[in-house]
């Protein structure tokens, strides 16, 4: 039954989440979190640095690390096929579709419309993941509900990334990872 279940929430997520990984993150977070009670927000934040860190798309690798969570290995291949699923046949379909029709424009107004949605799924999700980043009333650094130092690693890793734009996100969250975990650590911040 679980195994059903996993299908059903990452097929939906895999069907509705229009705009890539990170629009997809609120329909992720809405079925492991709140419909399902797989994770609590605080693993699922876990979940978003784990997918982000590790090779491939974010929503698949969060269908894989949430189905290994809920059901091992099992639920780790249904979960990343339910994922998968909707999106292969929707491409497939929308390809043909577009190859045919995109010069019409209600084409054109259709992919125009979607892209502000799209938008709009990325801030969502990016606020959600902030606000569980930053907000703790727990440790000596926290002032008014948010936590100092992990605002200064935002900070310091958002401005890192704007001035080097050279430099490797991937290196970015490492480093940053690295500093957090060990400061986290040894001054229980």
């Amino acid at each position: 039954m679980i195994l059903l279940k996993l299908y059903w929430a990452f097929f939906q997520v895999g069907l509705f989440a229009f705009g890539g990984g990170y629009a997809a993150l609120p329909l992720i977070e809405e079925q492991v979190i709140h419909i399902n009670s797989w994770l609590s927000p605080e693993t699922f934040s876990d979940l978003i640095t784990i997918s982000q860190m590790t090779p491939g798309p974010i929503a698949i690798n969060a269908a894989t690390f949430v189905g290994t969570q809920v059901a091992g290995l099992a639920g780790a291949i249904v979960a990343t096929v339910a994922n998968v699923t909707p999106c292969i046949l929707i491409v497939l379909l929308l390809s043909t579709l577009y190859q045919k029709y995109a010069q019409l424009p209600l084409m054109q107004q259709l992919l125009q419309g979607l892209r502000p949605a799209v938008v709009a799924l990325i801030a969502s999700a990016a606020w959600s993941l902030t606000r569980e980043a930053l907000l703790s009333s727990q440790g000596s650094l926290s002032v008014g509900g948010i936590n100092l130092f992990s605002l200064a690693i935002f900070l310091l890793s958002f401005a890192g990334y704007f001035k080097f734009k050279k430099l490797d996100p991937v290196l970015i969250m490492l480093v940053m990872g690295a500093v957090g975990g060990l400061a986290f650590y040894v001054f229980k911040f």
